[in-house]
């Protein structure tokens, strides 16, 4: 991974696990109800033995939640080797298992993760709101103030606020109008409001994690610098927002026509270890060019 043999620990079992799901999948098991049809390999049914050699690269820094990127590209590359042709919603709802917001990478563009209807989760997977080229002009500044690893990881940090902070069934319901309000906004290209709806609801993550026990706390001092910098840059006519998932990192929300301004206003900041400028993306796709 990156360049590290692993050998062990957490991340080694994480791959795993995930080639274990995806080789009982091909065996032709239904998988608990996740897939609405038998999916058979053409592997002569014998898949057990298949065994994988696995190498991940990423042009991020682990900070930046490389574990969805990651967990979508093994999806696509095991599901190929082991002779599997599934549609994008099951490599979707394969990824959410390996990491939960790896369904949404899938897709290309402003998507969607569902939070489907059945207590198991097997009806969860990604919808694509609109394509890549639907809202081109959008740009998300990345901004690494905090390279390292992070020490709790998203999903065991939501899994921690689930089961302690008294404010997570309010959250939810917050969430999901949070996310109709999105889905408008986006179907209208009204930048000032997805960026008021992603800013706002950002805030309220933040707040259920401090919220829980024990307390998750991912800012550090120069994230708060960063808010009120943002916040500055708006008053003076930048429409820019900010967002930041489980961690001290802070990602900008502007347009194409405002990206210079936005770099020349951060120029100079001696905590901005550096930054990626990102554009909505397509698809995730296959290559027949190996890593190894």
């Amino acid at each position: 991974m990156n360049g590290k043999v692993m050998t062990g620990g957490r991340q080694l079992e994480r791959v795993k696990q995930h080639l274990d799901l995806i080789r009982e999948v091909a065996s032709g098991k239904n998988n608990n109800g996740i897939f609405s049809r038998v999916i058979k390999s053409n592997k002569n049914g014998v898949v057990k033995n298949l065994y994988a050699k696995v190498t991940i690269e990423n042009n991020f820094p682990d900070a930046l939640s490389s574990s969805s990127t990651s967990f979508t590209a093994l999806t696509l590359a095991a599901c190929k080797a082991i002779g599997l042709d599934v549609s994008k919603k099951e490599v979707s709802k394969i990824a959410r298992q390996g990491s939960g917001t790896a369904c949404r990478s899938v897709y290309g563009g402003l998507v969607e993760w569902t939070k489907g209807g059945k207590k198991d989760g097997s009806d969860s997977h990604a919808v694509q709101i609109n394509e890549h080229s639907d809202w081109q002009d959008l740009r998300a500044v990345m901004l690494i103030l905090d390279p390292k690893e992070k020490k709790i990881k998203g999903s065991q940090g939501m899994k921690i606020s689930k089961e302690s902070s008294p404010f997570y069934e309010e959250w939810v319901k917050a969430t999901e109008k949070d996310m109709k309000d999105m889905k408008a906004a986006i179907t209208q290209k009204d930048f000032s409001r997805v960026g008021r709806i992603m800013e706002e609801n950002c805030l309220r993550l933040h707040s259920l994690m401090i919220s829980s026990s024990p307390s998750l706390i991912y800012w550090k001092p120069e994230t708060l610098i960063m808010i009120e910098k943002i916040r500055n840059l708006r008053e003076n006519d930048l429409n820019c927002y900010f967002t930041i998932d489980a961690g001290a990192n802070v990602t900008l929300l502007c347009l194409e026509k405002d990206v210079e301004r936005v770099i020349e206003s951060l120029d100079g900041i001696p905590f901005i270890h550096d930054f990626i400028i990102c554009s909505p993306g397509e698809d995730a796709k296959l290559y027949e060019e190996h890593l190894f």
